[in-house]
């Protein structure tokens, strides 16, 4: 009888121990994808490990890599193993656009409703889901109306968003007045959303880049070196800045320079893949 219980209780060490390395590593995986190394985040996530959350970190990193039908396959099992998880469905509504973006034409549409679809299930599972509201606003302004877009639509949703975040309802409202051509409105929502959040630096750059594309440049210009005085060190500001020197074709020296200087940092999930900027860097050639 204690030979048995013994058993059982080594049975048991072995399994909570199994289950404490393949936490860990799944955990240094997490940090792997937050610093951008997919690859190397994708390596070390156990084979065997093929719950939710290891599912949702193998769709994240495939989708981070480019591969939309892998990242979608992986998603879609994380719902599967956790479907009140709101975050996994808006992820998986992430994949079918990028598919529905890239892929087959044929089935385009097919992909773009079931992004749509798991966009709504994402806001259904919970209605403070500032991520997924942003995914699904998004959709309904850019997909036409037999795809289930539509501006009211939009507009409904962009409420719904100030109530969860004031400055990205502003911003929101400043898309829906840019869709509309009313500059002037888009102008005061993108300030409104910068004063009502002084220290996101991206708020500044949403203003900047607005007023570059209005044809402002020195008005710009006097924006992004907010931004920079904000955020001295954010790689954001630098490829932003160089991006909208590349657009308007000025001062490409000065955007080579960021770029490089992108190209060197540390950045992290949240900022623009650095693939991007190399893209961009090759625009300056010349210079």
């Amino acid at each position: 009888m204690l030979r048995g219980r013994a058993g059982l209780l080594g049975a048991a060490l072995i399994a909570f121990c199994i289950q404490s390395l393949s936490a860990q590593a799944l955990q240094k995986a997490e940090d792997l994808y937050k610093r951008t190394d997919y690859e190397g985040s994708l390596a070390l996530v156990d084979k065997h490990n093929e719950d939710a959350a290891a599912n949702f970190l193998r769709g994240r990193d495939y989708f981070m890599l480019g591969d939309f039908k892998k990242a979608s396959d992986y998603l879609q099992k994380a719902a599967a193993g956790d479907p009140r998880n709101s975050e996994y469905m808006d992820w998986l509504g992430r994949a079918f656009g990028k598919r529905a973006e890239t892929g087959n034409p044929i089935m385009a549409p097919a992909y773009a409703s079931k992004a749509r679809q798991a966009f709504e299930k994402s806001v259904a599972l919970n209605a403070k889901n500032g991520e997924a509201l942003s995914d699904l606003f998004d959709y309904y302004l850019e997909a036409p109306g037999f795809l289930g877009g539509g501006f009211d639509k939009a507009t409904q949703v962009a409420q719904q968003i100030a109530a969860v975040d004031p400055a990205e309802g502003y911003f929101a409202k400043a898309q829906l007045a840019q869709k509309s051509r009313q500059f002037e409105a888009a102008e005061q929502h993108l300030r409104q959303a910068a004063a009502l959040a002084p220290r996101q630096v991206g708020r500044l750059i949403d203003l900047a880049k607005f007023l570059a594309k209005e044809g402002r440049t020195q008005e710009s210009d006097q924006v992004f070196l907010q931004a920079q005085k904000l955020a001295p060190d954010a790689p954001q500001v630098w490829f932003a800045r160089a991006d909208t020197l590349i657009r308007q074709k000025r001062n490409l020296d000065e955007a080579k320079s960021l770029l490089q200087k992108y190209m060197h940092a540390n950045i992290t999930v949240d900022d623009p893949p650095k693939q991007e900027a190399a893209r961009l860097l090759k625009a300056t050639e010349g210079a």
